[in-house]
């Protein structure tokens, strides 16, 4: 890390150990709530290590990624299969049939200790959670809840139609599936015509 200021080698560590942690790449703006600075600030060390060919970043969210990370990457026999299911739509609710494309590895850590079988893989079609960083071909993994909370980004079924959305339980027995976009406008329906299918626990995404 020669030529770096020590907020950059700072910066880099932070963003390294937060994508092992979390299975994605930190924002700008969770970069600047950890360091208590400004997110202007973020994209100039972002540009100036970007320039220093340490770090590359598109204009999606969660797209950083180093370029010379320290931590070796885990061996497949460190990683753990789950099933790799068709994809499913991730904008306005369509047909989209469930299928076991193959098996997808893991870390462990993202699973938190849970059955493999209670787990899947999912992979996105469509831009409506765009906000929270989840974009169309990108794959979620996600775990099989018994209980959900208020802004749990879920796999829903509705009318036999697979969606994924934030979760918000309302009033009089209904549900509002929320998307991350103004494109699309958030769904309610009623409880019993909804079934969840898991929480959205990570994400992976090839660049």
């Amino acid at each position: 890390m020669k030529g770096l200021t020590e907020k950059q080698k700072n910066i880099l560590e932070f963003i390294e150990e937060f994508s092992e942690k979390e299975g994605m790449a930190p924002t700008v703006y969770e970069i600047a709530d950890h360091f208590d600075i400004k997110t202007s600030t973020v994209f100039a060390h972002i540009r100036a290590l970007q320039r220093k060919n340490e770090l590359t970043r598109s204009s999606k969210a969660r797209s950083i990624a180093l370029t010379k990370p320290k931590r070796k990457p885990k061996h497949m026999s460190f990683m753990l299969p789950i099933p790799l299911l068709g994809r499913i739509n991730a904008g306005l609710p369509l047909d989209s049939q469930e299928y076991k494309e193959g098996e997808f590895y893991v870390d462990p850590q993202i699973l938190g200790g849970i059955d493999t079988a209670k787990a899947f893989a999912l992979k996105i079609a469509g831009e409506s959670m765009r906000d929270l960083g989840i974009f169309d071909e990108d794959i979620v993994i996600v775990k099989q809840n018994d209980e959900y909370k208020a802004g749990d980004i879920v796999v829903a079924l509705v009318d036999d139609e697979t969606t994924v959305k934030s979760y918000y339980p309302l009033k009089g027995g209904r549900i509002e599936l929320r998307p991350a976009n103004a494109d699309f406008i958030p769904q309610v329906y009623p409880s019993s015509q909804v079934k969840l299918q898991g929480v959205v626990i990570a994400l992976q995404r090839e660049y």
